[in-house]
């Protein structure tokens, strides 16, 4: 008598980026990882997967390493250093070599093309053990500040904050490390993945505090000669 296979391990609602240019494995992955239980993005090209990379909180990234822009993504900017999600590669046996680190991302595995979809959902539930989305009760805040990460909004009280993607992200780190100051290189990586002129930096926290800090006690500070910090009262 065979031995009853188990059932794979289902996701928690966790946000998924499938980045490949293969309208089938995007079709293939999306609908298994959908019905596993996770929330599924998906992006045609390398390019447009790091932009949407930086600017949303993915939990993972699948990303296709055949894809022909890959040599271009290397030599393009490099994803920000905090809250890099862990990456899952589609590759062929024959170009293994070719994962190179320069892409600065985190946790990493792979799969061989052509791949079971059963060994890609067992690495994906390794990668993202431990991490979940945010529930109703365990939502980012910091006092009346709030995130929903789900909706990339954010709001002061009941006030919603009309925030631009860039102010969005800097709101995520400062609340990500609240009561400790973060330098501008710091939020410049942040925000843009590169380092970008103090000018820029000083009038991207000059809006967010605009439209955070109208009512008391003001959240975002500044400690002249080191970066800015999010907390109740100026050091």
């Amino acid at each position: 008598m065979s031995t009853p296979q188990p059932a794979p391990a289902r996701g928690d609602g966790q946000h998924v980026l499938v980045v490949a240019d293969d309208p089938s494995t995007v079709e293939l992955l999306t609908t298994t990882l959908v019905l596993a239980g996770y929330q599924v993005q998906s992006a045609a090209n390398g390019a447009d997967g790091l932009k949407r990379v930086t600017e949303h909180p993915y939990d993972l990234v699948v990303f296709d390493a055949t894809m022909p822009d890959l040599d271009e993504l290397q030599r393009g900017r490099r994803l920000p250093p905090a809250d890099r999600p862990p990456v899952l590669f589609l590759t062929a046996y024959e170009s293994l070599h070719t994962l190179v680190p320069e892409l600065g991302l985190g946790e990493e595995d792979y799969v061989t093309k052509p791949f079971g979809i059963s060994e890609a959902l067992a690495r994906v539930h390794v990668l993202l053990r431990g991490r979940h989305t945010p529930r109703q009760g365990d939502t980012p805040h910091y006092r009346d500040l709030l995130l929903d990460h789900a909706t990339c909004e954010a709001r002061r009280g009941a006030r919603p904050l009309d925030l631009t993607p860039a102010e969005y992200r800097l709101v995520c780190l400062l609340l990500a490390h609240a009561e400790r100051v973060l330098s501008k290189g710091q939020i410049s990586r942040h925000v843009w993945g590169d380092v970008r002129a103090d000018n820029a930096i000083e009038k991207l926290v000059s809006r967010l505090r605009r439209k955070v800090d109208v009512e008391e006690p003001a959240l975002i500070h500044t400690r002249r000669g080191f970066g800015y910090w999010l907390g109740c009262s100026s050091r």
